[in-house]
């Protein structure tokens, strides 16, 4: 039995930065999916109250909020270690992990990541454009700062890929997906450099939506014994 039990939903960039997160540990763990539709059932809500994902459950251990789940992740899985030792890069890990939650995500994923990738993808919807050219400046504003977070380090926090490089390069990998990634990379070229070596990475390559679908399908055959 798997050590590490992640549920999460296809799409989720939350979700793949969790599995992404254990992927760089070299650790065991196993998805269980949350169907689309189904955040709000007990079976879920039971698992994290406020209905959303991921939620990771080790060893019985339950515990959402991805933030908490990738610092917990680093403590109880020390090698690599994905925290800077040195207190100003932690700080800046800990910024731009909350940027890409209040800022990136809030401002600009959940728009745009949402109506261009998401909505098609796993609900049949036509995307809003009115909505998406609403959100464009902020886009564009929010990769800007980013750019000069970045400045000319390989991660935001140094030399080496912290938790803040996961965090962000999941939620980048979607907005990525969009036509209108073209107008925001071309003013961002670091960032575009950055997320290039993040997807180099193999937990990043192990973590794509086909290989989180594939993952899905195995759960699927393995617990319920349909293809």
């Amino acid at each position: 039995m798997s050590a590490f039990v992640v549920y999460s939903a296809l799409g989720s960039p939350f979700g793949r930065a969790v599995l992404a997160t254990l992927e760089e540990k070299g650790a065991d763990y196993r998805l269980s999916p949350v169907a689309p539709g189904t955040f709000r059932e007990q079976a879920h809500l039971s698992r994290h109250p406020f209905g959303r994902v991921p939620v990771l459950d080790h060893a019985g251990f339950v515990l959402y909020e991805t933030q908490a789940i990738l610092r917990y992740l680093d403590r109880v899985l020390p090698r690599p270690c994905l925290t800077p030792a040195d207190v100003r890069a932690a700080a800046r890990m800990d910024q731009v992990m909350n940027i890409a939650d209040w800022y990136f995500f809030q401002g600009v994923n959940k728009v745009i990541g949402f109506q261009r990738v998401i909505a098609p993808r796993l609900y049949g919807r036509a995307a809003d454009e009115a909505a998406i050219a609403a959100c464009l400046p902020n886009a564009h504003a929010v990769l800007s700062q980013l750019e000069r977070l970045l400045s000319d380090q390989p991660y935001f926090a140094g030399v080496d890929a912290s938790l803040a490089d996961i965090h962000m390069a999941a939620q980048m990998n979607l907005l990525a997906e969009a036509p209108e990634w073209s107008s925001l990379a071309a003013a961002t070229p670091r960032i575009v450099d950055w997320l290039a070596r993040m997807n180099a990475r193999p937990s990043f390559k192990a973590t794509t939506w086909e290989r989180v679908e594939a993952m899905e399908k195995a759960h699927t055959r393995a617990y319920t014994g349909k293809a």
